[in-house]
């Protein structure tokens, strides 16, 4: 819901502005063809995700990470403190092998480390060591120019609406994510709850 204050409002504004008149000023290349906002949106988020990868891939360039997600799961880390395994791959949308075989080369390279969990023995806690985080700030300056690219030349404003948008999607996706549904039921049951 809104917060109660002036944010809160115009949060509440922009959320219940007239949309169909919003909606006729936009155009899209298809649109007249009947190619809907939904493709169009589903085009641009892969998109964006492929340009993001390839300004990562040049932060990257002559240094020890593989992969973005084996900064992205350092910065994690370092951000949140430690974590069993299962939740650090959660909190990145990792399937699990492929979050199992990151967190081994994070463990290969000596930049995590793992302990048994205080509370559930069969866990394992996962954290970044100072060689993790002396990897990342070896880098960070070029993983913040790549980032900063990726946002263009939105202003604040902007930023801060699509930040908006974004996050309630995010929200949407992660109540399904975390349920887990079989990929040959997954369709038919969130079109259902739509």
């Amino acid at each position: 819901m809104y917060t109660n204050n002036i944010d809160g409002f115009k949060e509440w504004i922009v959320a219940n502005h007239n949309s169909d008149k919003a909606t006729d000023a936009v155009s899209w290349e298809g649109k007249e063809n009947g190619r809907s906002a939904d493709a169009v949106i589903n085009t641009l988020i892969v998109h964006m995700n492929k340009y993001a990868k390839t300004y990562s891939k040049a932060a990257m360039h002559n240094s020890n990470f593989a992969t973005q997600e084996e900064f992205i799961f350092l910065i994690v880390l370092r951000a949140l403190g430690s974590m069993s395994k299962m939740e650090l791959i959660k909190k990145n949308i990792q399937d699990k092998p492929a979050g199992m075989k990151l967190i081994d080369r994070l463990i290969n390279h000596g930049w995590v480390n793992q302990t048994d969990s205080p509370v559930d023995k069969r866990s394992k806690l996962i954290s970044i060591t100072q060689k993790g985080i002396e990897e990342l700030d070896l880098h960070m300056d070029k993983i913040r120019v790549a980032t900063k690219i990726v946002t263009g030349r939105l202003t604040d404003y902007e930023k801060n609406q699509l930040i908006i948008l974004l996050s309630k999607l995010e929200t949407f996706h992660q109540e399904i994510y975390q349920k887990n549904i079989a990929p040959a039921d997954l369709l038919e049951t969130v079109s259902k709850e739509l």
